[in-house]
């Protein structure tokens, strides 16, 4: 994925007026299936109607309300870009599969919520989370349920979609989930320390992120491909590109949480993953080569969770030095690069496979 530099700064500036584009089409695509107020006409009593009583209130406080604050907030909505240019590479009309992309989107965002009060963390995109501002209880049953909510267009849709296909969505859909809840679990079970969190191999990273952040991504592409009749070899090669494209972005965030003001100062200050404690593989690579006496001090910086600004700083120096930052860059972009190689092949030359390509290139390089 080699370009010149004036080739990159026109992709990108072709990819960040696409994704300025259809962010708002997704907005509204959520909307019509998680309104800002629920009414008795809304798609989820249509497929689901209650039995007793349409209390349209209590779930507007405790639903519509707290989701759409944080959906208000933005977000780059890359995840079903993704999804659309996966369809339109296929060869279809991306809007006639526009109310399916908004599956991964409303999950991601539900995993954000849920993560806040697991990290125990204070802001998300410059606000107070979820959590702080409506309650633990509040927070966790909504973001609970957007993990389900964005299903409804397959639900409202399943007459229209051949069963063999409906199957397949679904199962790329649970597959996926247990996926995340696994990648999860590591990446707790390494920032708390009650597992081997202190000799973790680069292989143990990238299952994680394989895991956690690629699979929202991954799930993007591999339903965007079974919607557009893709055959299995297909479906996975992209899915694996798109999986390769949503590690990169957390290595990319992993990245900006140590070097991008602008980026850590919405979450609190630069090195938020050392006072939460995460293994990125920044520190992995740091790690395997430092000195003794600089690996004990780095990992006992993270290991207390520190919200001391001078003890980040002390860490971020240290794998500086070691130049653990573009090591990362590098990594990132060399697996975009050979998952790319294997997908391109089986994909017909377009100008909408072109842009799946430069798609890539932006996210690893952006700067917020």
């Amino acid at each position: 994925m080699k370009v010149t530099q004036e080739e990159e700064r026109g992709e990108a500036v072709d990819i960040e007026k696409f994704l300025e584009e259809t962010a708002p089409l997704i907005d509204k695509t959520i909307e019509k299936y998680i309104p800002r107020k629920f009414t008795r006409d809304a798609v989820l009593f249509k497929v689901n109607p209650p039995r007793h009583s349409y209390n349209v209130e209590t779930l507007n406080k405790a639903v519509a309300e707290p989701i759409w604050e944080f959906l208000d907030r933005g977000g780059k909505r890359w995840r079903p870009a993704l999804f659309l240019l996966v369809v339109e590479a296929l060869g279809k009309n991306p809007a006639d599969y526009l109310d399916f992309a908004i599956i991964p989107e409303v999950v991601h965002n539900g995993t954000l919520m849920i993560d806040d009060i697991e990290d125990a963390s204070e802001l998300r995109r410059g606000k107070p989370c979820t959590y702080k501002l409506y309650g633990v209880d509040i927070a966790v049953n909504a973001g609970n349920t957007m993990y389900y909510l964005p299903l409804l267009p397959l639900m409202e849709k399943r007459a229209e979609l051949p069963p063999e296909k409906l199957r397949d969505l679904y199962e790329v859909y649970v597959r996926e989930m247990i996926n995340l809840s696994m990648g999860q679990a590591m990446d707790i079970a390494w920032h708390k320390g009650i597992a081997n969190a202190d000799n973790l191999s680069e292989a143990d990273y990238l299952q994680m992120c394989a895991y956690k952040t690629g699979t929202l991504a991954r799930m993007a592409a591999k339903l965007a491909a079974v919607l557009a009749g893709a055959n299995k070899e297909l479906v996975e090669k992209l899915g694996r590109y798109a999986e390769s494209i949503g590690v990169a972005f957390q290595m990319q965030d992993d990245v900006l949480d140590l070097t991008g003001a602008a980026f850590a100062e919405k979450k609190g200050g630069l090195g938020q993953d050392i006072t939460e404690g995460k293994r990125t593989l920044i520190l992995i690579h740091t790690l395997k080569k430092a000195t003794n006496v600089e690996r004990k001090r780095l990992l006992q910086i993270f290991n207390i969770h520190t919200s001391e600004q001078a003890l980040r700083d002390e860490a971020i120096a240290l794998m500086q030095k070691y130049d653990a930052v573009n090591y990362v860059r590098h990594t990132a972009a060399k697996l975009v690069e050979e998952s790319w190689k294997e997908a391109e092949q089986l994909l017909p030359a377009s100008a909408a496979k072109e842009k799946l390509k430069a798609f890539a290139e932006f996210l690893v390089k952006r700067s917020t």
